[in-house]
């Protein structure tokens, strides 16, 4: 019979490189989340700010125009962040448009909102955050 020696044998070395390899999988795996959650609030952005535009078009006030974007906002948004988790009206924009030749009226309404990643600090990244921004123009029929 033939003994193989302990420095031949293999035992381990998956073990080994899964060790190696976790970190990056790991990394990966957080920014694909994080990176979901950025475009996932953009889009919640742009909604709130088509339902401000929309909401404007029909006759409310811009004051009601930012306490509904900020309710939708605050209500949608996703920050796992937790530092800046929501909306004021400070940051709703209703602003009056002339469209094409001067003739069609409309309302531009943008709202911005600071999101804050959670796993940058983690990793040792300085950008900690980055706004986000959604703006609506619709023409007054």
């Amino acid at each position: 019979m033939k003994t193989r020696s302990k420095i031949a044998t293999q035992d381990g070395v998956a073990a080994v490189e899964f060790a190696i390899i976790l970190p990056f999988l790991v990394i990966l795996i957080f920014g694909m989340i994080e990176f979901s959650l950025v475009l996932y609030n953009k889009a919640m952005l742009t909604n709130a700010s088509r339902v401000g535009a929309r909401d404007k078009i029909v006759g409310f006030s811009d004051s009601d125009i930012g306490n509904l974007v900020t309710a939708y906002c605050n209500t949608h948004l996703i920050n796992l962040g937790g530092a800046n988790n929501s909306v004021s009206a400070g940051d709703v924009d209703v602003a009056p448009v002339i469209l094409a030749n001067g003739t069609k009226e409309g309302v531009s309404v943008t709202v911005t909102y600071d999101y804050n990643f959670l796993f940058a600090s983690l990793i040792g990244l300085n950008q900690t955050s980055i706004s986000l921004s959604g703006q609506t123009i619709m023409r007054n029929e």
